[in-house]
């Protein structure tokens, strides 16, 4: 089922690619029914399958819909075997997140209505990257999982440069340049890890995660043994593994100081592509960083989760701050991303129940706010081609159900009770605040920092709500702008109140998302806090 979910878009992609051109309505239509079966199946694994009955992150019983096939199987000579699985599976981390992708690529989709040339290649290239993002959650193999994240840079490249604004080659050139800068580093961790890590069955190298995280699967004397010996420029290698893997995960969070390709690439991408990269490739970077770089490096984890905190706390200022100073209606939304992702880092930090749980349901609550953010965004830039902040005020008069919406999310995304991201960062700070006590993590004034952040949030949130909605009806275009400002149409209203009903629902009901995410969030936090310190003591035994 799982190869099905990842390789439908492919297998559409090249269909489209067959279908003769001019046919646009053709292409959408074959793109949308690829993603309804995708959010069917998606849907069934999510509320069938048993993900409460997890044991260890490296025990292969703890993982669901598992299909595992030999992939690529070398003789190298003295180096032995080369063994490439091919090992996807789930748990309760990546399936909230897989069911969360393939619902945002629907809210894509239907927003691609501005996209008025060359189509055939936008639908082939949105569904590839699709395939991509599918993939990317669902691997448990080192290798596999680093084709699916750099086969994702592709396609989201040429939709930024293409179908972008005027900037959009600088946009689309920096975004590609930063992941790979990211990515080149982790390259070389993967090659390090494989020949460090052995198949207990076959005894041959293998790029096998749940082995990876294994600790009795490392062969003595190898580079990423947790041995006081293992140095590499004097440093304990785990842990420059630990900060590489990190700072590539991180440019896709995008964490402060390796924010600055988002705003640009969203401020120049279409809609779609800005609904995919806020919903779902940030999701990514924080995946990756709980899947490799808590899972394999747990002892990294422990050592700096300090300073993951204290670089979470710092995004949560820095893009609250630059939201609130922001005059682009979509860079304002593209900085409070980078606050509310530093809610994640923070909760990971914490490295406490609540603090993980709290941090998984951000990522979950943040994809579907934030792509019904810049959906929102998309509603009046396809009307009127402006998205500047003080060209707009009193839209309520003339746009109200438009407006309703707009309030909807706001407040649901500055916090307020009833909605997702209420639960998502109240359990973030209650982890951030207990883990001095708990474990001493993080100080508890990283909690009172992190709160701050919500002030801020909801100060711009509110600001932008009084400059553009309310007042006198006052529009920068005259009487053409108040033409073309048409409410929402009847798909747009359908996508908006889905997208609304659902923060509500997990805001009201978070088993929804619980249930699924605690059991695996607190077998991984017992893993990096039992089996991390145990590594950090052998590597800094005298």
């Amino acid at each position: 089922m799982l190869s099905v979910i990842i390789f439908l878009p492919l297998l559409a992609s090249l269909l489209i690619l067959a279908v003769p051109a001019n046919k646009a309505p053709v292409y959408k239509a074959i793109a949308i029914a690829v993603t309804v079966v995708q959010i069917a199946l998606c849907g069934y694994i999510y509320f069938t399958g048993n993900f409460s009955s997890y044991q260890e992150v490296y025990n292969q019983q703890s993982y669901q819909f598992v299909e595992k096939a030999d992939w690529i199987n070398l003789q190298l000579g003295q180096l032995g075997t080369l063994d490439i699985d091919y090992f996807v599976a789930l748990d309760g981390l990546s399936a909230p997140l897989l069911l969360l992708s393939a619902v945002v690529m629907l809210i894509a989709l239907v927003a691609s209505a501005e996209i008025k040339q060359n189509h055939k290649g936008f639908y082939s290239l949105l569904l590839l990257a699709n395939m991509a993002i599918m993939g990317t959650f669902c691997a448990l193999d080192f290798f596999l999982f680093y084709l699916f994240y750099e086969l994702m840079l592709l396609p989201l490249y040429f939709l930024i440069g293409m179908w972008g604004g005027e900037r959009r080659e600088y946009a689309a050139i920096k975004f590609f340049l930063y992941t790979l800068f990211g990515s080149v580093f982790m390259l070389l961790v993967m090659v390090g890890l494989y020949f460090s890590v052995t198949d207990p069955v076959t005894g041959a190298h293998t790029f096998n995660l749940l082995h990876m995280m294994n600790p009795a699967n490392y062969q003595q004397g190898a580079l990423f043994t947790a041995e006081a010996g293992s140095l590499l420029f004097g440093y304990p290698t785990r842990l420059i593994a630990f900060i590489i893997v990190f700072i590539a995960f991180a440019i896709k969070i995008p964490m402060v100081p390796l924010h600055t390709w988002l705003p640009d690439a969203h401020v120049e991408a279409p809609t779609p592509v800005s609904i995919v990269l806020a919903a779902l490739v940030l999701k990514i970077g924080a995946y990756g960083i709980l899947r490799i770089c808590f899972g394999i490096f747990p002892d990294g984890a422990i050592a700096f989760s300090f300073w993951i905190g204290l670089l979470g706390v710092i995004s949560i200022i820095y893009g609250a701050l630059n939201a609130l100073a922001s005059t682009d209606l979509k860079r304002m939304v593209a900085f409070s991303s980078i606050s509310h992702m530093g809610f994640v880092l923070l909760g990971f930090s914490s490295l406490t129940p609540e603090g993980v749980n709290g941090a998984v349901m951000q990522l979950v609550s943040h994809g579907f706010l934030s792509a019904t953010l810049f959906f929102l965004v998309g509603v009046v830039y396809s009307r009127v081609q402006n998205r500047t902040i003080a060209h707009f005020s009193g839209l309520a008069t003339i746009m109200p159900k438009y407006t309703a919406f707009v309030l909807i999310t706001f407040f649901a995304s500055l916090g307020l009770p009833v909605f997702s991201a209420f639960i998502a960062e109240l359990f973030v700070l209650i982890g951030a605040f207990t883990s001095e006590s708990v474990n001493g993590m993080i100080p508890r004034w990283m909690a009172v920092i992190g709160s701050v952040g919500i002030l801020l949030g909801a100060a711009y949130f509110l600001w932008t709500l009084q400059r553009m909605f309310f007042g006198k009806l006052h529009l920068h275009g005259g009487d053409e702008w108040r033409v073309k400002l048409k409410d929402v149409s009847r798909q747009e209203y359908i996508v908006l109140l889905g997208l609304s009903l659902i923060t509500i629902a997990i805001g009201i009901f978070p088993s929804l998302v619980f249930d699924v995410s605690n059991s695996a969030a607190n077998a991984l936090l017992q893993h990096v806090l039992q089996i991390g310190k145990m590594q950090l003591v052998q590597l800094f035994a005298l």
